[in-house]
Formats: C-alpha cells, structure tokens, sequence
C-alpha cells in the first residue's frame, strides 16, 4: 500500500467489508480480467455470494479460484481539494461452492443483511429457488483497508 498513512487495521476493514453495501469481485482466467459487482455477506471471515447455476462467473471459476473482492464506501467527493474521502477494503482469497447447511445459511446470511424485515418470507423463498441458485465462498486469505476521513 502505498500511501500507509491511510491504512487501518484488520478489525477496521473487516467492519468496513461487513459494512459495505456491494462489492466487486475479480476473477482473472487465461490473462481476461473480470470485474463482477455483487451483494454479499460476510459470516465468520468467509465472504458468501449467490449466482445462477450458469454463467461467465462459473466458466472463470472453473478454471481460476483465485480472486479479489473491493468494496469502497462512505465516498465523497471533495472538490475543493480535488481528492474523494472514502473507506475501502479490499481481500484476496481462494472460491470454493458451498451446498447444504452452510449455502442455506449463507442465503439466510444474505436475507438477513439485505431484508431483515422480511427473514420469513425470504427463508421460504430460499427453500424455493435453492436448487436454481449457487452459492460460493471466498475464503479470505489477504486483507487490507484505507480510508480518508
């Protein structure tokens, strides 16, 4: 990191990627980059995400399991000294698919943090469209954080 005195500790950036609202995953196969902005939730240090059971994120996958994870938030622009505040993090980290317990719980993850007004109608939601759904976690290995306040 270049400039080390925007850096924050680990803990600041795991709030700041349990925070955030969506992030951007990165996936790289034979030297094509592929940046894919999602919805996510963090549980026990594991970033979880959903997906169709088909598509370019899974062709990547496949072949790469190796990826990063951005999330930027509370940016602001602050034209008057040309510069952005901002709190970001970004993670590096190994994708496996999860099934069974921990994918449900992974949805339920995400219903909590994206509908918590609506936990019970989403987890029979989930029981419907279980099958028709993957859901991945990236395991972090890396992470680091920044911010301009």
């Amino acid at each position: 990191m270049r400039r080390v005195d925007r850096k924050v500790g680990t803990d600041e950036a795991l709030k700041f990627l349990s925070d955030g609202e969506y992030g951007v995953l990165s996936l790289c196969c034979e030297n094509n980059p592929y940046g894919i902005p999602l919805n996510y939730c963090v549980i026990e240090n594991n970033i979880y995400f959903h997906c169709a059971v088909e598509g370019k994120k899974i062709e990547y996958l496949a072949k790469n399991p190796n990826a990063s994870f951005c999330v930027v938030k509370s940016a602001k622009i602050l034209p008057d000294k040309f510069a952005t505040s901002y709190e970001s993090v970004i993670v590096f980290g190994k994708i496996n698919e999860v099934c069974g317990a921990e994918k449900k719980g992974a949805l339920v993850g995400l219903i909590k943090k994206y509908s918590s007004e609506f936990i019970e109608s989403g987890v029979e939601y989930i029981e419907r469209l279980i099958d028709v759904t993957k859901v991945f976690r990236l395991s972090i290995e890396d992470i680091s954080g920044k911010a301009r306040r």
